[in-house]
């Protein structure tokens, strides 16, 4: 089947964001007094939002409803000013993005990141090879709820069934299922294959060009 609009996550997706999220987690938690995190448990934290990863990153036994909203506004306030400190576009990425589009293929992205970056951040790396952009907004549910997917299908006018979304995550899988299309989960992101095959990857790929194949056939 030729898909007429390829969604994409954003981060660890189409972008290695996760340099800047571990170094503005451990900022804001040694601000706060609190422990810091390995690169590895931030990988395994991000995917639902801020506020999400927030949650995780403080510890158990020191986490209450007070200490959380205050870290979590400490993070907004210096995540904001350094959300793009070491982030780049995986390799291959932009090319494989500019093939699609010149295919005829719509391309969009929908993240749980905060709009205000998620849009930044895609006008930076990608100028121009986005139809469609959407990031975490007040009263619009996250990922894995399939809002914002729909929302872009219905901007765009493309029914479920002409599009596919590409992630790197269980959010992503449950996201696409709830939204009623396709997901090609990518092994290059924040989880692994394992980890994707455990949460009911259909199908996985290890290199930006596989898209091509799968897509342009």
């Amino acid at each position: 089947m030729r898909y007429q609009l390829a969604i994409f996550d954003l981060d660890g997706t189409i972008l290695d964001t996760l340099e800047d999220m571990y170094r503005c987690v451990n900022y804001i938690l040694q601000k706060n007094h609190l422990p810091g995190r390995t690169r590895s448990e931030i990988r395994q934290f991000v995917g639902n939002g801020i506020r999400k990863l927030i949650e995780r990153s403080v510890p158990a036994d020191l986490s209450d409803p007070e200490r959380i909203d205050q870290v979590h506004r400490d993070f907004m306030v210096y995540y904001q000013q350094h959300y793009a400190d070491y982030t780049a576009p995986y390799e291959h990425i932009p090319e494989v993005i500019r093939a699609l589009r010149k295919s005829g293929i719509r391309t969009a992205v929908v993240s749980n990141k905060a709009d205000y970056a998620v849009q930044s951040l895609c006008e930076t790396y990608f100028p121009g090879l986005f139809d469609s952009v959407a990031g975490e907004k007040n009263g619009i549910r996250r990922k894995p709820a399939p809002d914002s997917v729909l929302a872009v299908l219905e901007h765009l006018q493309i029914h479920p069934e002409q599009a596919i979304y590409i992630g790197d995550s269980d959010v992503d899988i449950q996201t696409a299922q709830n939204a009623g299309i396709p997901c090609i989960s990518v092994t290059w992101g924040f989880r692994d294959r394992e980890f994707l095959l455990k949460h009911h990857a259909q199908t996985l790929i290890a290199e930006p060009q596989e898209l091509l194949g799968l897509l342009l056939k």
